[in-house]
């Protein structure tokens, strides 16, 4: 979804660590090997980030700030990590309001852009983890260079949307976290109806969510809505990179066969067919894929 050109954007809710001082790469990046191959993507274990990263310096030693050039929405429409930003003001738009019918707050999170390697409060970690949701330190991860492999290693859609909702899926697990849902991806945390793959589908029930009512969310600055309304192409964008990071579809890339026994985020189908349970319905009762009988 293009940005509303004219909507002002927030970048102090996104620390930008690009640039001096963010240690160093360690793995070779997304496709560094099969395990990470098909251990990242959109809320790793947070302990299965411990030491993946080779040694980071300490985040008071890395460089922080925001980004100053993303100003408005044709800045977000412009440049990555300007959408990055602008999907994260959104979202924290969104989510507060919405989880107050239920009586719950949203305490907002944090966001990070880095390159290469950062400190997190789940350990060290590299670009090879993708994008990540930390509830140690209530904070996502983003390397702006995962969506690019996002297109070339797993031919998703290179849309706005489909990078868009990368974002969103992130801050559904932090929606999980509030509501008492995440831990139970460790609890019960590989298998094709694992608790794992519950809470990764459920994260992109959220994202879907988040969707149906993007368009309509005013920036609580100008009240002008974020994004502009939705078009067929982007909702395929979106489906498209839901359906590049299923397990089976990672599964048959790297190895040549499919294990379901080993899945951690569902299929490519499960994946598309809970986002678009959230967008369809806009409802977040109907995420709720811990009492579904099938998925």
């Amino acid at each position: 979804m293009s940005f509303n050109d004219n909507v002002p954007l927030d970048p102090s809710q996104v620390q930008d660590r690009r640039g001096m001082g963010r240690g160093t790469k360690i793995g070779g990046g997304i496709g560094g090997g099969i395990v990470l191959l098909l251990a990242l993507l959109f809320g790793v274990n947070p302990q299965l980030l411990e030491g993946l990263g080779g040694t980071v310096q300490d985040p008071s030693a890395q460089s922080q700030g925001t980004a100053p050039a993303c100003r408005t929405g044709a800045d977000a429409d412009q440049r990555l990590d300007c959408r990055i930003v602008g999907t994260v003001n959104s979202l924290n738009a969104f989510w507060p309001a919405y989880l107050a019918q239920y009586n719950r707050q949203y305490p907002q999170p944090e966001t990070v852009i880095f390159r290469d390697a950062t400190d997190t409060g789940c350990g060290a970690a590299t670009s090879a983890v993708g994008p990540f949701y930390c509830p140690a330190d209530t904070t996502a991860y983003f390397d702006p260079g995962f969506f690019q492999e996002l297109v070339d290693r797993f031919g998703s859609s290179g849309g706005p949307l489909a990078q868009e909702y990368v974002v969103a899926h992130e801050f559904g697990h932090h929606v999980q976290n509030v509501l008492g849902y995440l831990d139970r991806a460790q609890q019960d945390p590989q298998g094709p109806e694992s608790g794992a793959v519950r809470v990764e589908l459920q994260a992109d029930c959220y994202a879907g969510l988040w969707v149906r009512h993007a368009t309509t969310q005013p920036d609580p600055v100008s009240g002008q809505p974020f994004l502009d309304p939705l078009t067929e192409q982007d909702l395929n964008d979106a489906l498209s990179a839901a359906s590049a990071v299923g397990d089976d579809r990672i599964q048959e890339a790297a190895t040549g066969r499919v294990t379901p026994e080993a899945w951690t985020h569902g299929s490519s189908e499960q994946r598309q067919r809970w986002f678009y349970t959230g967008y369809s319905t806009g409802d977040i009762n109907q995420c709720d894929t811990f009492s579904a009988a099938t998925l």
